[in-house]
């Protein structure tokens, strides 16, 4: 009966891996006929383009015989004696295997919601996680915590990501961004093979553990990408807040009129400039003695309406006064 078991535990790994080969030779094949299309002929091209044809080919064979070896190993399974083998076996993998994943559409609100849940019951799993450094340590903690292989766990690891980078802890960042590739990749392959994640996650670890430099320069091509957007995302964040507490100071600084005075202050001529740094009235007076009146008026009342200048009582008034003559003695004139 054990070794019953094995030979099907063995018969979906293979049939896992293949169809991890398939899709990767496909991916491989869809861009050299891009390439074909794009660019002149190329002996060389065209020679790995038929190798490449030829191993799609081969992996499609293999799959289909892979898939009919299972469907014997079931039929063969169907007509064992129910006995305590056979009762009392443990299934997890095989059973989650072969459970295909919920296809019911989530509403925005919904996937929200779950997320924010999900985290807020499994934030320090998902972080410990995120802090693991070996395969074999990665493999056992999903084994252990199998309810973790999920969509929400990735996007938990990625926003980690963010707030370590914008503490700067860049080490932390990049340790935590491998793990988020991780159950990437596995929930990737879950897709490929439309099974649930937590059926396929040990086919991952079994392939990375083994795998060919063309399938870790993709692991680590897709880490340093996250990586990127990461830090990108991390500026921007830090660049909003830096805003919004511009926005707060700039709030606080306003004048009763509504201006703000570092605004004001930069529009007036040098010499009030000056006036202002030095506190001195007199040479505030002179300097709008030099302007003409409208000017001076208009450069007044906007640094009244900042707060740089607090007019004693009725001094607006006088000035107001003091405009009204000048303009009615000009009137006169004329």
């Amino acid at each position: 009966m054990a070794e019953f078991q094995q030979r099907g535990e063995d018969l979906e790994h293979n049939l896992a891996e293949c169809k991890i080969l398939l899709k990767e030779t496909q991916e491989r094949l869809k861009k050299l006929e891009e390439d074909r299309q794009e660019g002149e002929e190329d002996e060389e091209r065209e020679a790995e383009l038929k190798k490449v044809q030829a191993e799609v080919k081969k992996l499609r064979k293999d799959e289909k015989m892979f898939e009919k070896m299972m469907e014997e190993y079931r039929r063969e399974e169907k007509k064992l004696p129910w006995n305590v083998d056979t009762l009392s076996k443990e299934g997890f993998s095989k059973s989650v295997l072969n459970i295909k994943p919920d296809t019911k559409e989530e509403t925005e609100k919904e996937k929200v919601e779950k997320h924010k849940t999900f985290v807020e019951k499994y934030a320090k799993e998902i972080k410990h996680f995120g802090m693991l450094h070996r395969w074999d340590d990665s493999q056992k903690y999903l084994s252990d915590n199998p309810h973790l292989v999920c969509e929400e766990t990735a996007n938990s690891l990625v926003v980690i990501c963010i707030d370590y980078e914008i503490d700067e802890k860049h080490a932390l960042m990049e340790q935590v961004a491998h793990q988020a590739i991780v159950m990437q990749f596995i929930l990737d392959l879950a897709r490929a093979l439309k099974v649930d994640p937590r059926g396929c996650f040990r086919d991952f670890f079994s392939k990375i553990k083994t795998a060919d430099k063309q399938y870790l320069d993709m692991f680590d091509h897709e880490l340093e990408l996250l990586k990127e957007r990461v830090r990108s995302c991390a500026q921007s964040r830090m660049e909003g807040a830096m805003k919004e507490l511009e926005e707060e100071e700039r709030q606080k600084r306003l004048g009763p009129g509504g201006l703000d005075p570092v605004e004001v202050y930069g529009s007036l001529p040098k010499m009030m400039q000056r006036s202002f740094d030095e506190k001195n009235i007199q040479m505030l007076q002179e300097a709008m003695s030099k302007l003409d009146p409208l000017e001076g008026r208009y450069h007044l009342l906007r640094c009244i309406d900042s707060g740089l200048w607090v007019p004693e009582s009725g001094e607006t008034d006088d000035e107001e006064d003091e405009e009204e003559e000048d303009q009615s003695e000009k009137e006169g004139d004329k």
